[in-house]
Protein backbone atom coordinates (compact mmCIF):
# COMPACT_ATOMS: atom_id res chain seq x y z
CA UNK A 1 0.00 0.00 0.00
CA UNK A 2 1.43 3.39 -0.98
CA UNK A 3 1.94 6.05 1.71
CA UNK A 4 -0.44 8.98 1.80
CA UNK A 5 0.27 12.31 0.16
CA UNK A 6 -0.74 14.47 3.12
CA UNK A 7 1.31 17.52 4.13
CA UNK A 8 2.51 18.70 7.51
CA UNK A 9 4.78 17.33 10.22
CA UNK A 10 5.49 13.66 9.65
CA UNK A 11 3.89 13.73 6.22
CA UNK A 12 4.90 11.01 3.83
CA UNK A 13 4.79 12.05 0.21
CA UNK A 14 5.55 9.30 -2.23
CA UNK A 15 8.15 7.47 -0.22
CA UNK A 16 9.69 10.37 1.70
CA UNK A 17 8.95 13.47 3.76
CA UNK A 18 9.18 16.01 0.96
CA UNK A 19 6.27 17.61 -0.82
CA UNK A 20 5.90 16.72 -4.51
CA UNK A 21 6.69 20.31 -5.49
CA UNK A 22 9.85 20.49 -3.34
CA UNK A 23 12.04 21.41 -6.30
CA UNK A 24 14.27 18.37 -5.69
CA UNK A 25 15.86 17.87 -9.11
CA UNK A 26 17.82 14.69 -8.37
CA UNK A 27 15.68 12.78 -10.84
CA UNK A 28 15.36 9.78 -8.53
CA UNK A 29 12.50 7.37 -8.34
CA UNK A 30 10.66 6.83 -5.05
CA UNK A 31 12.67 3.63 -4.53
CA UNK A 32 15.98 5.41 -5.20
CA UNK A 33 15.03 8.22 -2.81
CA UNK A 34 14.07 5.69 -0.13
CA UNK A 35 17.40 3.89 -0.60
CA UNK A 36 19.35 7.16 -0.39
CA UNK A 37 17.46 8.29 2.70
CA UNK A 38 17.93 4.89 4.34
CA UNK A 39 21.69 5.10 3.73
CA UNK A 40 21.80 8.65 5.13
CA UNK A 41 19.84 7.53 8.19
CA UNK A 42 22.25 4.63 8.76
CA UNK A 43 25.22 7.00 8.65
CA UNK A 44 23.57 9.28 11.22
CA UNK A 45 22.75 6.30 13.44
CA UNK A 46 26.37 5.07 13.27
CA UNK A 47 27.65 8.40 14.57
CA UNK A 48 25.01 8.72 17.28
CA UNK A 49 25.19 5.09 18.34
CA UNK A 50 28.96 5.11 18.88
CA UNK A 51 28.85 8.08 21.23
CA UNK A 52 25.96 6.84 23.33
CA UNK A 53 27.40 3.33 23.55
CA UNK A 54 30.62 4.78 24.96
CA UNK A 55 28.64 6.81 27.50
CA UNK A 56 26.56 3.74 28.42
CA UNK A 57 29.65 1.62 28.92
CA UNK A 58 31.21 4.27 31.12
CA UNK A 59 28.04 4.53 33.19
CA UNK A 60 27.77 0.74 33.55
CA UNK A 61 31.15 0.46 35.28
CA UNK A 62 30.67 3.37 37.70
CA UNK A 63 28.95 1.38 40.48
CA UNK A 64 32.03 -0.82 40.69
CA UNK A 65 34.25 2.15 41.58
CA UNK A 66 35.02 2.70 45.26
CA UNK A 67 33.86 6.33 45.27
CA UNK A 68 30.40 5.39 44.01
CA UNK A 69 29.41 4.55 47.60
CA UNK A 70 29.86 8.22 48.53
CA UNK A 71 27.06 9.42 46.22
CA UNK A 72 23.99 10.74 48.02
CA UNK A 73 20.43 9.66 47.14
CA UNK A 74 19.87 12.44 44.57
CA UNK A 75 23.17 11.64 42.85
CA UNK A 76 22.34 7.92 42.74
CA UNK A 77 18.95 8.69 41.22
CA UNK A 78 20.59 10.97 38.65
CA UNK A 79 23.05 8.20 37.84
CA UNK A 80 20.22 5.69 37.34
CA UNK A 81 18.32 8.18 35.16
CA UNK A 82 21.41 8.78 33.01
CA UNK A 83 22.03 5.04 32.71
CA UNK A 84 18.39 4.34 31.80
CA UNK A 85 18.31 7.12 29.19
CA UNK A 86 21.58 5.98 27.62
CA UNK A 87 20.37 2.37 27.41
CA UNK A 88 17.07 3.51 25.87
CA UNK A 89 19.01 5.60 23.36
CA UNK A 90 21.11 2.59 22.37
CA UNK A 91 17.94 0.54 21.91
CA UNK A 92 16.28 3.23 19.80
CA UNK A 93 19.38 3.70 17.64
CA UNK A 94 19.71 -0.04 16.98
CA UNK A 95 15.97 -0.62 16.40
CA UNK A 96 15.89 0.50 12.72
CA UNK A 97 18.57 -2.04 11.85
CA UNK A 98 16.70 -4.84 13.62
CA UNK A 99 13.43 -3.82 11.95
CA UNK A 100 15.21 -3.79 8.59
CA UNK A 101 16.43 -7.35 9.17
CA UNK A 102 12.92 -8.53 10.05
CA UNK A 103 11.34 -6.78 7.06
CA UNK A 104 14.12 -7.61 4.60
CA UNK A 105 12.87 -8.02 1.02
CA UNK A 106 9.28 -7.09 1.91
CA UNK A 107 9.57 -3.79 -0.02
CA UNK A 108 8.79 -1.61 3.01
CA UNK A 109 11.75 0.78 2.65
CA UNK A 110 9.65 3.99 2.68
CA UNK A 111 7.93 2.90 5.89
CA UNK A 112 11.28 1.81 7.32
CA UNK A 113 12.87 5.19 6.58
CA UNK A 114 9.96 7.03 8.21
CA UNK A 115 9.92 4.74 11.25
CA UNK A 116 13.71 4.82 11.53
CA UNK A 117 13.55 8.61 11.46
CA UNK A 118 11.12 8.62 14.40
CA UNK A 119 13.19 6.07 16.33
CA UNK A 120 16.34 8.15 15.72
CA UNK A 121 14.60 11.26 17.07
CA UNK A 122 13.60 9.31 20.17
CA UNK A 123 17.16 8.05 20.54
CA UNK A 124 18.53 11.57 20.25
CA UNK A 125 16.09 12.82 22.89
CA UNK A 126 17.17 10.02 25.25
CA UNK A 127 20.84 10.70 24.48
CA UNK A 128 20.37 14.38 25.27
CA UNK A 129 18.63 13.49 28.55
CA UNK A 130 21.48 11.12 29.46
CA UNK A 131 24.16 13.70 28.64
CA UNK A 132 22.41 16.51 30.52
CA UNK A 133 21.97 14.25 33.55
CA UNK A 134 25.63 13.20 33.48
CA UNK A 135 26.66 16.87 33.26
CA UNK A 136 24.50 17.64 36.31
CA UNK A 137 25.94 14.67 38.20
CA UNK A 138 29.59 15.47 37.45
CA UNK A 139 29.32 19.19 38.18
CA UNK A 140 27.45 18.39 41.38
CA UNK A 141 30.16 16.01 42.59
CA UNK A 142 33.06 18.25 41.60
CA UNK A 143 31.72 21.75 42.33
CA UNK A 144 28.48 21.39 44.31
CA UNK A 145 24.74 21.81 43.78
CA UNK A 146 24.74 25.40 42.52
CA UNK A 147 27.26 24.62 39.78
CA UNK A 148 25.31 21.47 38.98
CA UNK A 149 22.15 23.49 38.42
CA UNK A 150 23.94 26.06 36.26
CA UNK A 151 25.55 23.29 34.19
CA UNK A 152 22.20 21.52 33.83
CA UNK A 153 20.50 24.68 32.55
CA UNK A 154 23.42 25.43 30.22
CA UNK A 155 23.36 21.92 28.75
CA UNK A 156 19.56 22.07 28.34
CA UNK A 157 19.88 25.44 26.58
CA UNK A 158 22.60 24.10 24.31
CA UNK A 159 20.63 21.04 23.22
CA UNK A 160 17.45 23.08 22.95
CA UNK A 161 19.07 25.61 20.63
CA UNK A 162 21.44 23.45 18.56
CA UNK A 163 19.42 20.22 18.34
CA UNK A 164 15.88 21.66 18.25
CA UNK A 165 15.48 25.40 17.64
CA UNK A 166 18.09 25.77 14.88
CA UNK A 167 16.84 22.87 12.72
CA UNK A 168 13.19 23.85 13.24
CA UNK A 169 13.90 27.47 12.31
CA UNK A 170 15.70 26.32 9.18
CA UNK A 171 12.86 23.97 8.33
CA UNK A 172 10.27 26.74 8.73
CA UNK A 173 12.36 29.12 6.62
CA UNK A 174 12.34 26.58 3.82
CA UNK A 175 8.59 25.88 4.18
CA UNK A 176 9.11 22.23 5.06
CA UNK A 177 6.40 22.15 7.73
Amino acid sequence: MAPSRRRGPGAIVGSMNSPPDSGDDRGESDAQRADRNWNELLQELRVSQTGIQLLSGFLMVLPFQSQFATLDTAQRRAYLLALAMSILAVGLFVAPVIIHRLLFQLHRKAWLVHTGHLLALGGLACAAAAIVTVVWLIFGIVLGRTSALVSLLTALAFFGVVWVALPLATRRRHNRF
